[in-house]
């Protein structure tokens, strides 16, 4: 009880801070912690240099009541009454694969024609099993020739021509070595959330850091330029 009255005091005090200066810790999935956040904080960084910028990358949803992080970026909608969370936009997949493996092994023009190319997926996760099987097309987990569940590795195995694998639009599409692939695939989106504790919403920093990066996740998943080259 004493640890959470501390934390409510902490979170409290937070909001007495009109400065536009401090440490902002965000929380984030691996790809987006990887590949997406640190160009968008080298943007903040140019217009508040004041602001210190910590990186939490995780995809584990991080515990906003007790200062885990100040800001989170999710995929899902933050249960907690606590927490205030702030839609940002739906992120589209893609089936993508590198152009030296599409070069070598052909280009599939319908999804029945993934099931004789090496594929890339989880390791012990049936996700994309699953999503194979509403297509009418059954697999089992020997058809992915490379399999991980870090989102991080398995990246890396698209960009490197290990076979077709499954990533964000936006993530593919400014990629030079990647290629996407079956545009009429049905594939989920990612829904994009960002969650702060209620009690830090006053705080000028962690304000200035959530509406910064709402605009450039919107910006990223359009496949917009970046906040450099376009106005706010």
């Amino acid at each position: 009880a004493v640890s959470e009255q501390a934390s409510a005091f902490s979170l409290l005090a937070l909001g007495s801070v009109e400065a536009i200066e401090g440490t902002v810790r965000i929380a984030a999935s691996e790809v987006v912690a990887a590949y997406v956040l640190p160009e968008m904080t080298a943007r903040l960084g140019a217009e508040e240099p004041c602001i210190e910028v910590e990186i939490v990358a995780s995809n584990q949803v991080e515990n906003l009541l007790r200062r885990d992080a100040d800001i989170a970026i999710r995929m899902v909608k933050p249960a907690q009454n606590e927490l205030v969370a702030r839609k940002v936009t739906d992120i589209p997949l893609r089936a993508c694969a590198a152009k030296s493996y599409l070069d070598r092994r052909g280009r599939p023009l319908k999804p029945g024609d993934l099931v004789g190319h090496e594929l890339i997926g989880f390791d012990r996760s049936d996700e994309i099993i699953r999503g194979f099987a509403q297509f009418g097309v059954p697999l089992t987990r020997n058809a992915f020739r490379f399999r991980t569940d870090n989102q991080i590795v398995l990246w890396e195995a698209v960009r490197a021509g290990n076979g077709i694998g499954f990533g964000q639009e936006p993530l593919a599409d400014r990629d030079p070595l990647v290629e996407t692939l079956l545009p009429g695939l049905a594939l989920p989106t990612l829904p994009v959330w960002l969650a702060m504790h209620r009690d830090v919403r006053t705080s000028v920093r962690i304000r200035r850091v959530a509406d910064f990066l709402y605009e450039e996740l919107k910006r990223y998943s359009a496949g917009a330029a970046s906040g450099a080259n376009s106005a706010r």
